[in-house]
């Protein structure tokens, strides 16, 4: 694992699609790894180490029809970062776009840019995220 604790570190791969839990219970059955505690019919996942595989429910879902590029793959990376001003400043000097900013008043939130090719990620700022050397350990949700 990276020891640079001042870079962005990958936290999920998401995953768009129309029901949430019937897609990771799915993946939960191919992988033979739990649902997570705490999964909606808006955003479930399934842990692995460092990084969660996550589905998010979006409306009107069109499902891709690979490799047709009318209808393409859909997927977007979430990074978890300790100062989200700088690691913007990096991410923009490098080619991406900012396209949307949700971080709140207390610096807390995310951001979604788009890579070079248009791939979108998100730069996010999470309050109580501490990270060790076994991933990320979240805040309880009380």
């Amino acid at each position: 694992m990276c020891q640079d604790r001042g870079r962005l570190r990958l936290t999920d791969f998401i995953i768009d699609c129309p029901d949430t839990m019937k897609l990771a219970a799915f993946y939960a059955e191919v992988t033979g790894r739990p649902v997570k505690e705490g999964s909606s019919e808006d955003w479930a996942g399934i842990r692995f180490g460092e990084i969660e595989l996550a589905f998010i429910r979006v409306e009107d879902h069109r499902a891709p029809q690979w490799p047709d590029s009318e209808h393409p793959k859909q997927f977007h990376l979430d990074f978890e970062v300790d100062d989200i001003e700088s690691e913007q400043r990096r991410v923009l000097d490098l080619g991406a776009t900012l396209r949307q900013d949700f971080i709140g008043p207390e610096g807390y939130g995310w951001r979604i840019y788009t890579d070079p090719a248009g791939h979108p990620f998100c730069l996010c700022h999470n309050k109580g995220v501490v990270w060790t050397d076994e991933g990320p350990v979240w805040p309880e949700h009380g």
